[in-house]
């Protein structure tokens, strides 16, 4: 398996394409009902291989990554080929992950409190695993409008 199952959830919300997904290998409703209950593994590698299909599609189309904590921001912009960063410090009690907080710092970009990175680099493996990474560890897609903001700022 390249990336991780999806949740109980993700399948829910899939629920029809799944069934797509079962039919395009021949699998009707029966069969599958059938496959759950006896063929336990054989069901977990049809859901594994779904799951690396749903995951590339959105990772494919995934250019812009973002994660919060309470006094720093990382902001990913996903090209193609390289990865850009821009790395957010603010060195007094705030809390980033509050509305006022974040209100604060996009009022307040350049307050000498502040301290702003960029940086890119090229993967190191393959760009869609290295997106996974980062929203494993708690990234969230995002449209790019905060990583632009202070792209703009800094440039």
């Amino acid at each position: 398996m390249k990336y991780r199952q999806l949740t109980k959830e993700q399948f829910e919300s899939l629920h029809s394409e799944f069934s797509q997904f079962l039919a395009s290998q021949s699998i009707d409703v029966k069969e599958w009902t059938q496959i759950k209950k006896e063929k336990l593994s054989i069901a977990e590698d049809q859901m594994n291989v779904f799951s690396d299909i749903v995951w590339d599609d959105v990772l494919s189309k995934t250019n812009y990554a973002e994660h919060f904590s309470k006094t720093s921001v990382n902001l990913f912009k996903c090209d193609d080929n390289e990865i850009y960063r821009v790395a957010i410090k603010v060195n007094w009690d705030i809390n980033l992950l509050e509305q006022k907080g974040f209100e604060w710092l996009m009022k307040n970009p350049m307050d000498n409190s502040v301290d702003i990175f960029k940086g890119s680099k090229p993967y190191n493996f393959e760009r869609n695993l290295e997106i996974f990474d980062l929203i494993e560890k708690g990234s969230s897609i995002s449209k790019g409008e905060i990583f632009e903001y202070f792209n703009t700022i800094i440039s």
